[in-house]
């Protein structure tokens, strides 16, 4: 690769259906895309690829993942997307929306693509009925052999749950990749030419050094994690992003791009309840089947 090739990465977009109301649906997603998706339309130079790094819906139902594909259509969008899957997706409904399929529909949607020179490697960390995130049995060997493809190519990995920053503190791996996957993660990654891992989920901006990778989490088209609180409040606030990443030889640069926020509060939660309120979320799911 010898000149830079610009992507967008996006993610935690939450789509709902139109048709139904969503109590757990904090802002108009539909609206938060459509600017999204205006912005990446009169970007310049134009990305090669998208990547929409899971909790592509609110629900996992067929119809929102209908309704995502129709704001793609409706945006004009015509460079590869790239999808991964997060905690409030389904593989049911992501599965039969998008390719019709039935058959094997509890699999992980496991994937990988080369564009402009860009190896980029996307997997499933979604568990049913989990907030954080997981492999299954395969998936890192799966993960094994695609990094030894295209090994001259610098690859981007994509996953919705970032790996674990704090390896000893197990009660936030709600917010993260499991910790044992983590490690692992860590071991099958050493001296491989992985530039970043593209994550969402917990609705902030960051970027971090993760044992020489560059991790990126982007806070998404839903809502915002007010950062200046959360040492002890999960505070949600107004406010959606994306992210302009760039590959170049001598590496990975991201810079975010941010839509015009009051920063409102939507709610706000203190640490010490997260638990509580996260396992009530997980009951209402299950009533709502």
């Amino acid at each position: 690769m010898s000149e830079p090739v610009t992507f967008v990465h996006i993610t935690d977009l939450h789509v709902g259906d139109p048709a139904v109301e969503d109590p757990h649906l904090f802002s108009d997603t539909t609206a938060n895309f459509r600017a999204i998706a205006a912005d990446i339309q009169r970007m310049t130079p134009r990305p090669a690829f998208i990547v929409a790094s899971g909790d592509l819906t609110n629900r996992g139902d067929e119809a929102s993942y209908k309704h995502l594909q129709a704001l793609i259509a409706e945006a004009g969008i015509d460079v590869p997307v790239l999808f991964a899957l997060g905690n409030h997706d389904t593989r049911e409904g992501f599965y039969k929306a998008f390719f019709d399929r039935t058959e094997n529909a509890l699999a992980p949607y496991d994937h990988d693509a080369v564009i402009a020179g860009v190896h980029i490697i996307t997997l499933d960390t979604s568990v049913p009925r989990k907030i954080g995130g997981s492999f299954e049995p395969g998936q890192l060997e799966w993960l094994e052999a695609r990094l030894n493809d295209h090994a001259e190519l610098p690859k981007l990995l994509v996953m919705h749950h970032a790996p674990a920053l704090d390896e000893e503190n197990f009660e936030a791996e709600w917010e993260t990749l499991a910790i044992d996957d983590t490690l692992a993660l860590r071991d099958l990654l050493a001296g491989r030419n992985v530039l970043g891992i593209l994550s969402g989920h917990v609705h902030h901006d960051r970027v971090s050094n993760w044992y020489g990778v560059t991790v990126v989490v982007g806070m998404g088209q839903h809502n915002s994690l007010d950062t200046v609180a959360m040492g002890d409040t999960f505070r949600a606030v107004e406010g959606t992003s994306m992210t302009i990443g760039t590959v170049r030889p001598s590496g990975l640069t991201v810079a975010f791009a941010p839509q015009p926020s009051t920063r409102r509060e939507i709610s706000a939660t203190p640490l010490k309840e997260m638990t509580a309120r996260l396992n009530a979320y997980l009951a209402s799911l299950e009533a709502a089947e």
